[in-house]
């Protein structure tokens, strides 16, 4: 018996099938494996602690979707929880949409569109390093989302590079959040009220990029999110962080490792953190550090900050990024710390860290939040930043893939792809070479 899916993409229902066989939906046998009675269950994409992520076909479409799938007997079950999530935030600009979830054979199912490479994959793609005009021109919209999901009553707790994946064809300039299995209410959607400060917390999220007041045990609220987002864009400029790598002549609990990260994060400046990168970064990180538990940030504020930076470095907007250049220019990548060079054979996008109590990241959200969308809309969230620049913006709906194509709508559809690193990140995609028809110099 087939689970029933809603004739409204954004009331998906799920029931348990009833009277399921032994057989896993992984089956290998050759005979297809149906998933909800409409999706056809593809190869093996990418997985993560969770489970795996499977590439899938709509069989009424025909368009291409991703399968996360979770076995039942997982010790920290959260596929489920995560479809809630992502049902309350149903309609929000560059938050991918679920077609179905449910329980089918031995695993917890949901499917949800393909999107493209993360920004992790991106960055070692790139040789381990982005150019400030790219990270930049990302980092408008990634402030975006977590506006927007913070409009929507929820943090995610665990931003970091795996978790931001591009779209695909004509959307492939736009930067989709993904992974909210960690993700949790901060306020009541009918009341306001904000959760309650807490102390003696455990880490939830990566280590690498949390906050300091995570590390210390304390409840994380908006302002964890966007302290974290700051030093995601650090890492991506740079390459690395100074508290990655760390020296250690005996083994250590993972505690103590944690420790220790946050030990380097307290006695390392922001001048120094930040040290050859416009002021901006520091003033954006500053910012975050002295938000109050419960206040709301000023989104506005720091895009601005970094809008500023962009346009005092005197770069154009033209939407070309480093990937779309990869292999096309002879100049060498700016030289790298020791520390980044003894990572660079290493590097790995990271899976996620658990915390020790399963039951906080397990609250209910309600199917349907109550405030409204606050982020932008497509169009006008590349309109703004045009403007604000002081130069010329794109539709992502209508940019094309211009890349040696002849300004070509479907130039995305090239054959090289980028092998999906591990995480959560949903990566079965083209290398896509994303940009205006005219290249500004390079200035990376």
């Amino acid at each position: 018996m087939a689970m029933e899916v809603a004739e409204n993409k954004n009331e998906v229902e799920a029931t348990p099938l009833e009277g399921t066989s032994e057989k896993a939906v992984t089956s290998s046998d050759k005979e297809e494996v149906i998933i909800g009675g409409k999706f056809r269950l593809g190869s093996k994409i990418g997985s993560g602690s969770f489970g795996a992520i499977h590439l899938g076909v709509n069989l009424r479409t025909g368009e291409e979707v991703a399968i996360k799938l979770e076995p039942l007997k997982s010790r920290h079950p959260q596929l489920l929880y995560e479809a809630k999530i992502y049902k309350g935030l149903a309609g929000s600009v560059g938050i991918p949409s679920i077609d179905w979830y449910g329980v089918q054979d031995a695993y917890t199912v949901m499917v949800l569109d393909l999107l493209g490479p993360s920004l992790e994959d991106l960055l070692n793609f790139c040789k381990g390093r982005l150019s400030l005009k790219t990270v930049l021109m990302i980092a408008d919209q990634m402030i975006n989302r977590l506006e927007c999901v913070h409009s929507r009553n929820v943090i995610h707790r665990d931003v970091k590079p795996d978790n931001f994946l591009l779209g695909l064809g004509r959307r492939a300039n736009q930067v989709n959040l993904i992974d909210f299995g960690l993700s949790k209410k901060y306020r009541d959607s009918k009341t306001q009220v904000h959760i309650p400060y807490r102390e003696g917390k455990a880490l939830t999220g990566t280590a690498r990029y949390a906050s300091i007041n995570t590390h210390a045990g304390l409840e994380q609220s908006r302002r964890d999110d966007l302290e974290a987002l700051g030093y995601v864009l650090i890492y991506l400029v740079k390459g690395c962080l100074p508290w990655q790598g760390l020296p250690s002549k005996t083994p250590k609990t993972k505690q103590e490792r944690y420790d220790e990260i946050m030990q380097q994060k307290i006695n390392t400046s922001l001048k120094d953190l930040c040290k050859d990168l416009p002021h901006q970064f520091e003033e954006y990180l500053t910012y975050c550090r002295k938000l109050q538990f419960e206040e709301r940030p000023d989104y506005g504020y720091l895009r601005q900050l970094l809008r500023d930076a962009f346009a005092k470095e005197g770069f154009q907007l033209d939407f070309v990024y480093d990937w779309s250049l990869v292999g096309k220019l002879k100049t060498d990548p700016p030289a790298k710390s020791h520390r980044c060079e003894q990572r660079d054979n290493k590097r790995r996008p990271r899976g996620r860290r658990h915390h020790k109590n399963h039951e906080e990241h397990h609250q209910e959200l309600p199917p349907e939040a109550t405030n409204g969308l606050t982020g932008l809309a497509e169009q006008t969230e590349l309109d703004a930043m045009g403007k604000a620049l002081l130069a010329p913006a794109a539709d992502n709906d209508r940019l094309a893939c211009m890349l040696e194509t002849g300004g070509r709508q479907d130039a995305c559809k090239g054959p090289t792809t980028i092998p999906c690193g591990g995480g959560d990140a949903v990566c079965l995609s083209p290398v896509v070479a994303v940009g205006a028809a005219h290249r500004s110099e390079w200035r990376g």
